[in-house]
Parts: structure tokens; sequence; C-alpha cells
């Protein structure tokens, strides 16, 4: 395949005006039969042009399909002298794609898009391989424990006096969930206090915001399955805090490295810290930055204040996007391990309240994934300064190094 850029030059300068690339396969007659694009004005630039093959040399020591000649230790190295591969279609050797009907192509050329075997097989291989990778991630992600929620009790809501069901008031861009429906929310109690949520992600393990644990276990508790801020529900269960670990490099004021992981309490005589509980589920610890891309729309949940102010009574829940570039509202402030989501006109936001709370985030197979923490932001809603976040991420492998393989998820074990 060439590659050739074609410029324009002006009466009185040797730099070009104009510029065009141009796309041929190499059995083109005329550069009216190649794809000409990208036209575009030099302003004075560096450019690159094309010297194009005029004639024979002396010793042909190979003929190419589109009858250029090249030296013979030309062929087979790996670069296409011919501009149209046949140099390097009969060299079955340093990882080479043999086609069916004996051709030889060179390794770069399988899955690059492009039909070189005459039935396609260079391309096919791909695609089979692809199959074959999605086949086997669906069998593993079978196997998760983590990320996906217990269907039979997502859609589960409560009634009022009157038989109907309950409604609550609009906050930030929020509504009320279910009382079952975010199965890996938690709510951390500090000395009977809820100031911060939290979420389960498997085994004895939470994840919150460093900013709102402190080195004092005793003084808190993990409520699992609590809908109403203020009063347990039939799937509530309550746990004690056995150790609190805050990331070693947290500053306190500026936020950075805002993360925590709480270990809960084992049951007695027991490896577990509660029991099986159809609507506990744990979410999924992401292992790379890459997961989910900017403009991805994730969910957020938690207890914190409303639009009018006040607390929210039960668990509210919101869809966010992930914005990428929100250093530029934040300047200096804004630290390696942040992101930010909600939108920036400030209609959907995260609150005081919501502190600790997970931003969730689903693949294409429906798993889902912690991508965020609860961290701060500059007044709730504020047109411009969407909501921070903890990129949990960042820190997958401190996760960890605390809680081992199995308890971060099955899937990266």
């Amino acid at each position: 395949m060439i590659f050739s850029l074609f410029c324009d030059y002006s009466e009185h300068s040797q730099v070009p005006d104009r510029c065009v690339s141009v796309h041929c396969q190499g059995y083109e007659m005329s550069l009216a039969e190649c794809e000409i694009y990208d036209k575009m004005a030099a302003d004075g630039g560096m450019v690159a042009a094309a010297t194009c093959y005029k004639e024979t040399p002396e010793e042909c020591g190979f003929t190419c399909a589109n009858q250029k000649c090249i030296f013979r230790n030309q062929t087979c190295d790996g670069v296409d002298d011919c501009g149209d591969r046949s140099d390097e279609m009969c060299c079955c050797r340093n990882g080479a794609f043999h086609c069916r009907s004996g051709v030889c192509l060179h390794r770069n050329a399988v899955g690059d898009q492009l039909i070189d075997c005459l039935d396609g097989a260079d391309e096919a291989q791909k695609r089979v391989e692809a199959f074959k990778t999605r086949a086997n991630r669906k069998h593993l992600e079978a196997q998760l424990s983590c990320g996906i929620p217990n269907k039979d009790l997502v859609d589960d809501t409560e009634t009022d006096n009157r038989g109907r069901k309950s409604r609550r008031k609009r906050v930030v861009g929020g509504i009320p969930a279910n009382p079952t429906q975010i199965q890996w929310q938690v709510a951390l109690e500090e000395n009977r206090r809820i100031d911060c949520g939290g979420a389960y992600i498997g085994g004895c393990w939470v994840l919150t915001a460093a900013h709102c644990v402190r080195p004092n276990p005793s003084a808190f508790k993990v409520k699992f399955s609590l809908w109403k801020k203020f009063r347990a529900q039939g799937t509530t269960d309550i746990v004690p805090v056995t150790d609190i670990r805050i990331h070693p490099n947290y500053v306190a004021s500026t936020y950075e490295n805002d993360i925590a992981l709480v270990q809960l309490e084992k049951l007695p005589f027991s490896d577990k810290c509660l029991e099986d509980n159809p609507a506990v589920r744990a979410v999924c610890v992401p292992w790379t930055t890459q997961l989910f891309p900017p403009n991805h729309t994730c969910s957020i949940s938690g207890w914190g204040r409303t639009a009018d102010g006040r607390s929210a009574q039960v668990l509210l829940w919101a869809n966010v996007s992930l914005i990428s570039g929100c250093e530029s509202s934040y300047k200096d402030r804004f630290k390696p391990g942040m992101m930010c989501a909600g939108d920036l006109d400030g209609h959907v936001d995260s609150c005081q309240g919501d502190s600790g709370g997970p931003l969730v985030c689903q693949d294409e197979l429906g798993v889902s994934y912690l991508w965020g923490i609860v961290s701060w932001g500059e007044r709730c809603g504020h047109q411009g300064f969407p909501g921070v976040y903890t990129q949990v991420a960042h820190y997958f492998e401190w996760i960890r190094l605390h809680t081992g393989w199995p308890a971060v998820t099955k899937f990266n074990s």
C-alpha cells in the first residue's frame, strides 16, 4: 500500500502552500485511480513529500505484481518495497500467515481489515480469535461473584398505607431508589450518625473515602441493604468494623488519595463477615483506568443533601456522565487519582452526605464496576463545577495488596 503526500508550491517559495494525501494499492495506472483526501494548507510548516518511482534499476532481482523491479534482498524483509505487498507475500517465515492458496503474508497483514488471502482467511482468523476472547470472557463473567445484582430483588418497592408506591421529593437530579435496588451500597455509621456511604467489594471489605473515617474501628458500624436512613428494613444487616486502612498518602487539606478500606468483623466461628443475604451483592473493582471512556453514563447513590439543603430520608440515585478535562475547573486542586462526573450545567451532582458512596459503571456485558468514590466538589450542583471522585482503578494495586485477589474480583484472579 502506498501513502504519499503531494504539495503545490507557490511561484516564489520553496515551501508548499497546499498538500493532499494519496492512498494507492499499487495496481493503479494513474493518480486519478487513487484515493485523494485530507487537503490542507501547509501554512509554512514542515512537510514531507513523496518521490515517485520512475525507472527500472538495471538489476531486476524481483518483479513486483505491479511490474516494479526491486533488488532480491528487499524481499521478505517485512518492508513493503513494491507498494502492493507482493515482495512480502511469498515469505512463510518470521511469523508469516499462510493462505490456503499458498500465498504467504507478513504477520502485520493479519487483522488489518484488508482481505489479502483469496478466501479472506487473514481477516477471518482475527474474527475467530475475537470470538474466542469474547466467549472466554463470558465464561469467566458467568462465575463472577461481583457486579451482578440479584435481579429478583432489584425492582422491589415499598407501599404506603394506601397501597400505592411511596414517592419522595426529587433531589439534585436524583430520584429515590427501590429498597433493594443498589445492593453494594452501604452506610457508614459512626457513633450512631450516618454521614457517609461506601461500597461493598466482597469478602470482608468495604471501600469508602478517607475523609469519612478515622483509625478508630470500634466507633464504626457498616449497614448493608439500608434504604430509609433512620430505619432498618427486613434485609438490613449491621456489621461491626475490625480495621480501617486509610491510604498512607492521603492529604486531608487537598483530598488527595481520598480512599480507605474498611475491614468487617468476622462472625463467630466463621470466615464470613455477614450471613448470606439475597439483597447484598459485591461490586467489581476495575483493574485499569482505560475501562470506561469519557461521556460514559454511570450512576451515583447516597443519602446526601437534597436541592433544598436537607438530608435525604431514603437512598437516592442518579445517572451521571464521566467528564474529562475538569482540571480547567479546579486548576491545581485537581490531583492524580481524581476524576470528574456529573454534567457541567450542574443539573446532576453528588452532595454532602454522599461522601464515600459509589460511582458505578456497567460494561457491555452488564457487569458493574466501582469506577469512583464520592470525594469533593465546589458547591453541590453548581454550573461548571462537576463532582470530583476518587478514581478506584488508579488504586487497584493498593486495594489488592490489602484485600488479596479473591476479595477484589474473581475476574482478576
